[in-house]
């Protein structure tokens, strides 16, 4: 096959700049063939090589005691002690975007996303035990709308449900911004022993390539590059990019491995991801310091005639690549033939600096590795400050019930069942609190302790003042885990914006960055693993900046968890201050939901008031029935859903609606009894910790301040508006 011409039309459909491409010509002293074309426009492209995020990135607290892998590996991993036989566990997790597939075709992008997560676990050696998703989309009224909540969703819930792995956790959120580019960030998490990690630098000269898994097709070819670009009117035409996923496939893979990985056979180990081989075999050579030879004829393929080109650059799902030990191979190769999968050595390690490409006994590439994979280009990307935003000019009158009803209509506030209920959240059968409670919670098998799983932003507060979002997204995570008792250990990010090139969307990036680094440093919770997706935008419209973060957290010992429900004659009290006539209404959920206004500031965030009152929470979880953070919709939504939860009423007299459905930081809303609350506020006191009452839960009605109705039909419109808006 005669391959194309180097023009600048086919240099601008791979992504590069005239300028990254004369970087090229000067790297190798000549012109690039096609496949090496390809496999710099893998490398350099925005998704795999972060260029205009790595500046910033570097400054994000990653370390610290509890940290056993920080991020540059497929995932983090934390210490998370010792099992009952003394052996020391680990905690490995990460969370990534699938965002431009899953808008291009929803189920199969959605369901490749939870597979490449589920596989950055388990190549670390890790089985996963939970996963979760953040979901955004546009408008409930937009024609493309019900078709992507319905394809990814099922998508989603197609791949792990058959994987088998439970989803405990997420969001979901509607808004216009998402209209020509929907967000599918998906998590997952395993348990490992710490001394048996898995990492992808290669080591030894002629050390086998070994290629494990399923064939390579043609599916995804370029797909990275596509994730790198924003879209337009030619979106159709990028639809043969998008992978098609095979969970069962994937199921054999991971038990295959992690079999594997018990015969001492793995020197190292990495998923083909985004740009499949290419990226797989530069990145392990890298890491080692080696070279890499590949022959291509060896490769696995589904498909006649594939070319060099397609084969270096296939997304195709359900591959790792290894580098083995020789003296293993038989037993290796044993492993992978009783799952029925492809085990084929289809390079070796070299001594020379070399990413050398045979096909069909010709060079298709001969490129220097350790420049490929180090030097791409970096960017410190022009970038303005976001103008703080003005004071909110206006709070429209509106009664508290019918205020909390025009939230509970809103898909992005109504329960969330009709998506959760097709996942699987008890498969394993450890899974202690489900979707839709707060933060997901697992038991470690054979152990007592629990682990706790959240993710949280607020997009508006972003936008509105990317400093404080980025530090808000943080703070309601650790109060996500703090509110069932769990202690945070550490955070991923998978940080979606739009077009890195316009100052304006740099500076959001920025400052968000700012806020979440000052925010992980003073709650302890270090980004051990993460993505960065840019260019989600259509047609020049951007998103809302949407920095998601994923927090896990640990609970030494069952007894310590805060899962109850509300009782008949509880006592509601609030942990945090109240502030009439200052209350923080700015880019409310209840300004955004009940009156389409979107004005004012984010609430400000004390990380300093955030810690000493989730550490409160901790501290004195005996006294505690139930517990939930306030975030959206502050006090009301928060009692509404705990209520509702339990089946029973509640009543916060004497609050105005602003005081209701303000949005101010670090506050909790808790359910106990008598006791516990004179308890509660005594330890406040001592604390320095405010602890008011409010009210109290009971009945078969909601009382908010002056305003009162029947619980029974506010909670038929809460479980049912979601199905009605877009299911």
């Amino acid at each position: 096959m005669t391959e194309p011409d180097i023009t600048p039309d086919l240099i601008a459909a791979h992504g590069l700049k005239p300028d990254e491409y004369a970087r090229i010509l000067e790297i190798l002293g000549r012109v690039p063939t096609y496949t090496e074309l390809g496999i710099f426009s893998a490398m350099w492209n925005e998704h795999c090589s972060y260029k205009s995020s790595r500046k910033w990135l570097r400054t994000l607290p990653t370390t610290g005691p509890q940290v056993i892998c920080g991020p540059g590996e497929n995932a983090g991993v934390v210490d998370i002690g010792d099992d009952d036989n003394g052996v020391r566990q680990a905690l490995v997790f990460k969370m990534e975007s699938h965002n431009h597939p899953s808008y291009i075709e929803p189920y199969q992008g959605a369901a490749t996303g939870v597979g490449g997560i589920l596989r950055d676990v388990f190549t670390m050696g890790a089985r996963p035990i939970a996963a979760m998703n953040a979901l955004s989309f546009g408008e409930p009224s937009h024609p493309k709308t019900r078709q992507l909540v319905a394809g990814v969703v099922a998508g989603v819930g197609g791949y792990g449900n058959c994987f088998g792995v439970p989803t405990v956790g997420g969001e979901v959120r509607f808004h216009r911004s998402y209209n020509g580019n929907c967000l599918v960030n998906a998590f997952a998490a395993g348990l490992a022993d710490a001394d048996k990690i898995f990492y992808s630098a290669a080591s030894g000269v002629g050390m086998p390539v070994v290629y494990l898994g399923a064939r390579t097709g043609r599916d995804g070819v370029g797909g990275a590059t596509m994730a790198s670009a924003e879209f337009d009117d030619t979106i159709e035409e990028k639809r043969p990019t998008v992978q098609v996923g095979d969970p069962f496939t994937e199921k054999r893979l991971m038990e295959a491995c992690l079999e594997l990985m018990q015969t001492g056979a793995v020197i190292s180990i990495q998923d083909m991801g985004a740009a499949g081989l290419t990226c797989s075999a530069v990145e392990m050579g890298d890491k080692g310091g080696l070279g890499i030879r590949l022959q291509l004829d060896d490769v696995p393929q589904r498909e006649t005639g594939m070319t060099a080109y397609e084969m270096m650059l296939s997304e195709s799902q359900e591959r790792m690549l290894m580098v083995l030990r020789p003296e293993k191979e038989a037993e290796a190769r044993a492993v992978f033939d009783k799952w029925d999968l492809d085990f084929a050595i289809v390079g070796e390690t070299i001594a020379e600096d070399r990413f050398i490409i045979l096909h069909g006994n010709v060079v298709k590439a001969d490129l220097p590795l350790a420049t490929l994979a180090g030097s791409a280009p970096e960017y410190d990307r022009p970038w303005v400050e976001t103008p703080r935003p003005g004071p909110l000019s206006r709070m429209p009158e509106i009664a508290p019930i019918a205020a909390l009803t025009a939230l509970i209509q809103s898909p992005s506030y109504a329960h969330k069942a009709w998506v959760w209920e097709q996942y699987d959240s008890q498969v394993m059968a450890d899974t202690v609190r489900a979707p839709g409670l707060g933060a997901g919670v697992v038991r470690v098998h054979g152990t007592p302790k629990l682990l706790a799983f959240t993710s949280d932003v607020t997009p508006r507060y972003v936008k509105a003042n990317p400093f404080e979002g980025g530090k808000q997204a943080v703070a309601e995570a650790f109060r996500n885990l703090c509110a069932v008792g769990a202690r945070p250990l550490a955070a991923t990010d998978n940080l979606n914006f739009g077009n890195p090139e316009k100052p304006e969307i740099m500076g959001q990036f920025v400052g968000a960055l700012k806020g979440i680094g000052a925010a992980c440093l003073a709650l302890d919770m270090p980004i051990v693993s993460g993505n960065v997706s840019l260019y989600n935008e259509t047609d020049g419209q951007g998103i809302l900046p949407t920095p998601t973060i994923g927090a896990v957290g640990l609970i030494d010992h069952a007894a310590d968890l805060i899962a109850g429900q509300p009782q008949e004659g509880d006592v509601a009290l609030l942990i945090g201050a109240l502030t009439p006539g200052r209350e923080h209404l700015g880019q409310s959920a209840l300004l955004a939901e009940a009156f389409g206004i979107e004005e004012g500031d984010a609430p400000p965030v004390d990380l300093a008031t955030e810690r000493l009152h989730g550490d409160f929470i901790r501290a004195n979880r005996a006294h505690i029935r139930a517990c939930t953070d306030l975030s959206d919709g502050g006090l009301a939504l928060a009692a509404f859903e705990m209520a509702s939860g339990a089946g029973v009423g509640v009543t916060l007299p004497g609050l105005t609606t602003e005081a209701l459905f303000a949005e101010d930081q670090a506050r909790y809303l808790v359910a106990c009894d008598e006791a516990g609350a004179e308890a509660l506020r005594a330890a406040g006191t001592a604390a320095g910790v405010p602890v008011t009452i409010l009210g109290h839960f009971g009945g078969r009605d909601i009382t908010l301040g002056g305003d009162s109705a029947p619980l029974a039909p506010l909670t038929q419109i809460y479980r049912s508006s979601f199905a009605t808006a877009v299911g």
